[in-house]
Parts: structure tokens; C-alpha cells; sequence
């Protein structure tokens, strides 16, 4: 008896053993500093999201406004299952991570990271390379890449260098979200879903390496054609997501976009894949529908 007792309580333990190891949260970065956009509302709201999840441990690193500073900020991404860029510096080019950081970004994909490309993250750093290789297609001028675009048969069509246009959005929309590749981050959603007062970009440009489409919408509000909405991106041994969601303009708090919970779904689930390879975030029951958007109240969430 008393064997059969060291038995069970050693298999107890070993049970709740496997559980923390189970429960230790995922730990992120989000690196900010810089944007057109609202960035610290975006990181704020970013973190929130995926801290709420239970899943996710999230650090900040806000690159230095200090032109000194900034060039020996050095981050030790290794420490971490998944980087969220949140930096854009489309409006002053000058504004950049220091080469040793962009080179151990690089590294840290190539050697099996998760990067996360948060909006209009895409639209920075074209003097970058190898950035433009991790995120496959972002806000580039039409020599800048290859352009894709989907037709009604949901095929994808390569619009070359200097064809067509450079990217661009019309007015914001309540777009119709359609799957086209089944994925882990997407499985179990409805074919079609609306978000929430969201960009849809034209003429997403890049390399287009190593790439799937996972969702397209159709640009109802400029060009009247179907662009790819996210992607991800295989870069060496890491995995990349990449989106035209998540739009957060200075003066808003916390918008319709940020409040679909598709979109927010979409994060945590995205995030999970980026670091794990796998997705255990269920699919909520009120994710929205073809017809119906599901927002969450304006006060779930406040600024810190």
C-alpha cells in the first residue's frame, strides 16, 4: 500500500509538473519608438491583448529618440519565442534600429524566431534588404517588388516590378475578410468574416519569397480589386506573419478595428503560431460572421 502511495504521489507530482510547464507563458517583445501611427496606444493595446489570453509574457523595448542612444540600442532578442515590430519610420527615414540590432534580427529569424509585422510595420525600412525578405510584401513604391493580387478564383497574380501601382489604401471599411489558406491561425474561422473600420492595402510590393496568402478582401473604396489582407513568410528556420490589420491613428482610443474580435483572435492566435508552431487559443463563440461584426465594449480596455 504504502508503495502504491509513492507511486501516486509521484505521479501527482509529475502531473502538476507537466502543467506549470504547460502554463509558463510565452515570452514577447514588442519594439516601439517610432511611427506615423499611434505606437504606444499600439503597444499598449497589443500587450493587453495578449497578456489577457493567459498565454503570453509581454516586455517592451522602445528604441531611443536620442540619435546616440539609438545607435547602440541592442536588444538581446534570443531571450524571447517571439519579436512584434511596431516601428515605421515612412515618414522620416532617418529613424532607424542600429545595424548591429537589424543584424541580429536577421539572425534571430533565420535561426527559428517568430516576428510579428503589427500594421504598418510594413511600411518601414526599404533601405533594409533583408527586412524586405522577412515580411514578403509591405508599403512599397512600384519599382520596389512584386505585387500580388487575387482574383475571383481566389489565384494569385504576380504583378511585376514597375506595373501597376505602389501601394496604397483607399478609406477605411468594415472589410470582408476571406480565407484562402487554410493555417493553423485561421482554422475553425468562418470563410468569410467582417472587421471593423480597417485599410486594405493596394499593391502590397516586395520579394513575395517563401510566402502564403492566408486572407484577401476586396478593396471596396479605391480600386475595386482583391488584395491580400495577411500573409506569413518562411525566412531560414523562423516564421513571419505579416497584415494590413490593426490600424490605430493618432487621436483614436482603442477603435472599432481594435476591438473586433476577430482581430484580437487573430493576434493571440497568430502569436501563438510565431512562437510555438502550434495554436491552442480556442475560436471564440461570438468571432464574427460574414454578416455581423462582434466588437467588444469601449471600456474593456483602458490606457495604462
Amino acid at each position: 500500500m504504502l508503495r502504491n502511495c509513492l507511486v501516486f504521489i509521484l505521479s501527482a507530482c509529475v502531473s502538476l509538473g507537466v502543467l506549470a510547464q504547460k502554463a509558463k507563458p510565452i515570452r514577447v517583445l514588442i519594439v516601439d519608438g517610432f511611427s506615423n501611427h499611434d505606437w504606444k496606444q499600439t503597444t499598449a493595446v497589443t500587450k493587453w491583448i495578449l497578456e489577457e489570453s493567459g498565454r503570453f509574457l509581454v516586455e517592451v523595448s522602445t528604441v531611443p529618440a536620442d540619435s546616440l542612444e539609438r545607435s547602440a540600442w541592442n536588444p538581446d532578442f534570443t531571450k524571447y519565442a517571439l519579436i512584434v515590430q511596431n516601428t515605421n519610420n515612412i515618414q522620416n527615414p532617418s529613424l532607424r534600429w542600429s545595424r548591429q540590432a537589424e543584424k541580429q534580427l536577421e539572425e534571430y529569424v533565420k535561426n527559428g524566431g517568430g516576428l510579428y509585422i503589427l500594421h504598418s510595420a510594413n511600411n518601414a525600412f526599404p533601405h533594409w534588404k533583408e527586412y524586405d525578405k522577412m515580411i514578403g510584401l509591405g508599403w512599397r513604391r512600384a519599382s520596389e517588388g512584386y505585387a500580388l493580387e487575387i482574383d475571383a478564383a481566389k489565384s494569385i497574380t504576380r504583378i511585376a516590378p514597375d506595373e501597376g501601382k505602389g501601394t496604397g489604401h483607399g478609406d477605411r471599411f468594415n472589410a470582408l475578410i476571406q480565407v484562402m489558406t487554410p493555417h493553423p491561425i485561421n482554422k475553425g474561422f468562418p470563410n468569410q468574416w467582417q472587421t471593423a473600420n480597417t485599410e486594405v492595402y493596394y499593391f502590397p510590393r516586395g520579394p513575395a519569397e517563401n510566402i502564403t496568402v492566408l486572407s484577401c478582401a476586396f478593396d471596396s473604396t479605391s480600386t475595386k480589386r482583391t488584395w491580400p489582407v495577411e500573409w506569413v513568410v518562411q525566412y531560414g528556420k523562423g516564421r513571419v506573419y505579416n497584415s494590413s490589420l490593426g490600424h490605430l491613428w493618432k487621436g483614436e482610443s482603442y477603435p472599432p478595428a481594435y476591438r473586433c474580435i476577430g482581430y484580437q483572435t487573430t493576434v493571440i492566435r497568430a502569436a501563438e503560431w510565431l512562437a510555438t508552431g502550434k495554436v491552442t487559443f480556442p475560436v471564440p463563440s461570438n468571432f464574427p460572421t460574414a454578416v455581423t461584426q462582434s466588437l467588444r465594449p469601449e471600456d474593456s480596455f483602458k490606457m495604462p
